[in-house]
């Protein structure tokens, strides 16, 4: 089987509701998704996706998505796509770095595998939980009044894990944290995510004062540097998102104890082929994961939830459901889709979902094997 074909379609994803991230720092309201095709000899097509949360949040944009095809699909281009270590050796060669490009490539070609075999991405990969996952969230920064509002809204759609954005002002984020704990049903699970708005001394403040509450805190500080410099001087347990890009990343996280959880963003870490040896490492030091996409449609969240299912159901602490936050759909209503605040692994080969291709459009971009 040979890789015969790389179309490539974008497409622009509205927010239902403008989005705030901490500290109101950055607004989304539209998000830039790329959706590649890989076909092969064989007839099989695989599918894949890559959305960053905006172009001004991690170095990732939808432009770049883009160019980095267009830089490595004649590397790509007369492989065979089941063999996912060949790919990714020719990706990372014909450009290192921008794991974010290598992404929805590396998703195409596992999709392409599992249908060939018959069998879910979760179980090549070694196995998958068929437990439902719990979706987690994403609540904007807003005021006290709007936090509980939207909070509200989705646990009415059966939510019960939340991730909560702070981060920006001390005594307002203090306050924040304390109604949300002091509002908090018995049993749900809340990540207050800060997305690297803190500094050294707004982080200690906020995590001394909020210590006897006991909750959990995601990227408090820019890098991590910053978060091994504060880390004996507080008590709050830690998940690690942005600065979680690389292998030696997650194991300087373990081997140093900098986080008791590993946030893993598909796209970011560049793909489930990646993903896989950080969620290895993960388990191998006794660390909790949260599993999700940078953001985007069905398809990305069905490919966080295959890798998500190949953790032990103690150690996974939520994925993420990005389509219920969109406007629109374009998989008409096929894949794993919210029920009661949980997704459901596809148990279709591959992926187990595709877009609705008139959804799309037309490709903006076409790669073919020339020596065919």
């Amino acid at each position: 089987m040979k890789i015969t074909r790389i179309s490539v379609f974008q497409k622009d994803l509205a927010l239902e509701h403008p989005y705030w991230l901490s500290g109101g720092r950055l607004k989304f309201e539209v998000l830039d998704a790329t959706f590649v095709k890989v076909d092969t000899d064989d007839g099989v097509t695989g599918w894949g996706e890559g959305t960053p949360w905006g172009h001004t949040y991690v170095p990732a944009h939808g432009p770049g998505i883009r160019a980095g095809i267009e830089t490595m699909a004649a590397f790509v281009l007369g492989l065979d796509p089941r063999n996912s270590l060949d790919v990714e050796r020719a990706m990372d060669l014909s450009l290192p770095g921008h794991l974010y490009a290598k992404s929805p490539v590396d998703m195409a070609c596992w999709d392409i595998a599992g249908q060939a075999s018959g069998r879910s991405i979760a179980d090549m990969l070694g196995g998958g939980s068929r437990t439902p996952a719990p979706i987690a969230s994403s609540v904007g920064a807003k005021s006290v009044e709007e936090t509980r509002e939207v909070m509200d809204r989705y646990r009415a759609r059966g939510y019960w894990v939340h991730s909560v954005k702070v981060g920006g002002d001390v005594d307002r984020d203090i306050e924040r944290i304390r109604d949300v704990e002091a509002m908090k049903p018995r049993g749900e699970r809340i990540l207050y995510d800060v997305n690297r708005a803190w500094s050294r001394q707004q982080a200690l403040r906020v995590m001394k004062a909020t210590e006897d509450l006991g909750v959990m805190f995601e990227q408090p500080c820019e890098s991590l540097d910053d978060i091994a410099a504060i880390r004996p001087l507080h008590a709050a347990p830690v998940s690690v998102d942005e600065s979680l890009v690389s292998l030696q990343d997650a194991t300087r996280i373990a081997r140093e104890g900098l986080a008791e959880v590993f946030g893993i963003k598909l796209n970011r870490v560049g793909g489930l082929t990646k993903a896989a040896r950080m969620r290895d490492v993960a388990l191998a030091h006794g660390i909790d994961m949260f599993i999700m996409a940078t953001g985007g449609t069905v398809l990305a969240d069905a490919e966080a939830l295959h890798l998500a299912a190949t953790v032990p159901d103690h150690n996974m602490l939520g994925v993420w459901s990005c389509q219920d936050m969109l406007t629109g759909d374009v998989a008409g209503g096929r894949g794993p889709r919210n029920q009661d605040g949980h997704l459901h692994l596809p148990e279709a080969p591959g992926l187990g979902v595709h877009p609705d291709e008139d959804a799309l459009g037309d490709p903006v971009a076409v790669y073919e094997d020339v020596a065919r």
